[in-house]
């Protein structure tokens, strides 16, 4: 099977040009001006946008929490992606205590086999046991190098930070890296005590016992131990503008680290939490929602390239769910979805205003991503020899972002009422199409499961971070 695509604008993460695009089988096969071939499928592409594919290096399907699971599982949150331009995602394997990290990701494995993008995992050491450096290796050695730490949640996946330690040294050692959800638990769990105990359990105070200083005392704290056990770190959907500042000093000191933040943290603030509590439950993620000094830092970020990614931490759950914290914040199950949405907020609210230009936009969507996790150039590039992973952008369609018509299965949406300009009138997915006008591929294959390849050494991270290129993860 063969598709040109023909006349379009053609975005990577360093430049565009006006090109046509030849995919043969599951590869992008040529790029140039004019191409004169014969193909099964040709694709006008003029006055569109032609985009590697998204990658999502943050999502949580089929999520099991005490008010159930999470409302996607690798069906639908694989076509939610797949309907916003994303065709990678990476999801997490999160043990409970007593079973082997090496056990949990076989079984995760065989939860996603149903996805219908292509899928990869971090694996995440939630206590410190015996055969743990071992198992480390192992989980390399089968291609999953990065491993997601949480210092919150010290009562299910938290780790404190003696073991936060051995897991960065053993990372480090094995050429690997480390992901770190940042906030300091300890002081959260007094705080939310404390709130209830004093009868003030709205979902205003989940915001107010997570404040910006918890996460960037975290960070700094995260930052210091990588430093120490010279460990590659990836911080997770930073929210706070102190955060910032931490990140920016350790990156200018030569320290391997890179950073990720969401849309939720771009575009929505912490005066939601005073809507009704139905509304404002919907909001209830972590960290949660920050003031708008927050939100222009991290843009800034972005723009300086101390904010390397933008992931989704989609999490979504259906409002009955939600409703069972609706008299104490503590029982509310935390998250929100956004894998659908992602290229469109970016496009309508960071590149039309001037904030990203097209190519930085694909950075943070797709290249960095890859690059981070291991999976360029096979991802998140338009590449002679990358998968034929690719968006065709309409920059004119218009669009309102409702639970009413996304794709998710959860019935609540955070982005409820968002208007956005462009959508994605063509996916395609390992040189098969997804997605045509609107019209999802009922027949698309099933996904691939991708395994990548650590770093030789850690000497291979440690470098400056003026060379983001030198200290990738590897090739798969």
């Amino acid at each position: 099977m063969s598709i040109l695509i023909q006349n379009g604008r053609i975005i990577t993460s360093v430049g565009e040009q006006n090109a046509d695009l030849l995919v043969v089988d599951d590869k992008i096969s040529a790029i140039g001006s004019n191409l004169e071939v014969k193909a099964d499928i040709t694709i006008d592409a003029s006055g569109m946008l032609v985009m590697p594919g998204g990658v999502d290096p943050h999502v949580h399907l089929h999520l099991p929490t005490p008010a159930g699971y999470s409302a996607d599982d690798f069906v639908s949150g694989s076509i939610a992606a797949l309907m916003g331009g994303t065709t990678t995602i990476i999801d997490f394997v999160t043990p409970i205590r007593g079973q082997s990290i090496v056990d949990a990701l076989k079984a995760r494995i065989d939860e996603a086999v149903n996805a219908l993008t292509d899928y990869t995992f971090h694996v995440s050491p939630v206590e410190w046991y015996k055969d743990m450096p071992k198992d480390i290796e192992h989980c390399i050695e089968m291609g999953f190098p990065s491993f997601k730490i949480y210092m919150a949640y010290k009562n299910s996946v938290g780790i404190d930070d003696t073991t936060l330690y051995h897991v960065m040294h053993t990372v480090a050692k094995n050429g690997g890296l480390v992901t770190a959800h940042c906030e300091l638990g300890d002081d959260i769990e007094t705080l939310r005590d404390f709130y209830v105990g004093q009868g003030l359990s709205t979902p205003k105070y989940h915001m107010l016992s997570r404040p910006p200083r918890f996460e960037a005392l975290a960070v700094k704290r995260a930052i210091d131990l990588a430093d120490q056990t010279q460990c590659p770190l990836y911080i997770v959907h930073v929210s706070a503008a102190e955060s910032v500042k931490h990140i920016i000093q350790a990156q200018k000191s030569g320290q391997p680290l890179y950073a990720e933040t969401c849309p939720q943290y771009l575009l929505l603030d912490e005066s939601l939490y005073d809507k009704d509590i139905p509304t404002a439950l919907k909001y209830v993620i972590s960290p949660p929602l920050r003031s708008a000094t927050d939100r222009e830092t991290l843009w800034n970020a972005i723009t300086n390239g101390n904010i390397q990614t933008v992931g989704t931490d989609h999490c979504p759950f259906n409002l009955e769910q939600k409703m069972v914290g609706k008299d104490d914040f503590r029982k509310v199950p935390n998250g929100a979805g956004g894998i659908e949405h992602r290229l469109s907020l970016l496009y309508t609210y960071g590149v039309l205003p001037g904030k990203l230009s097209p190519s930085k936009m694909v950075d943070v969507f797709a290249t960095q991503p890859a690059k981070i996790f291991g999976l360029y150039p096979q991802k998140g590039e338009l590449g002679i020899g990358s998968d034929a992973d690719i968006v065709i952008w309409n920059p004119n369609a218009k669009g309102t972002i409702s639970a009413n018509n996304h794709h998710s299965k959860a019935d609540i949406n955070i982005y409820e009422g968002f208007e956005t300009i462009g959508n994605a009138a063509f996916v395609i997915k390992n040189g098969t199409i997804a997605l045509e006008n609107g019209k999802f591929n009922t027949a698309l294959p099933q996904g691939k499961l991708i395994k990548r390849r650590p770093a030789r050494t850690t000497s291979h991270y440690y470098k400056r971070m003026d060379n983001p290129d030198s200290y990738n993860c590897g090739r798969t």
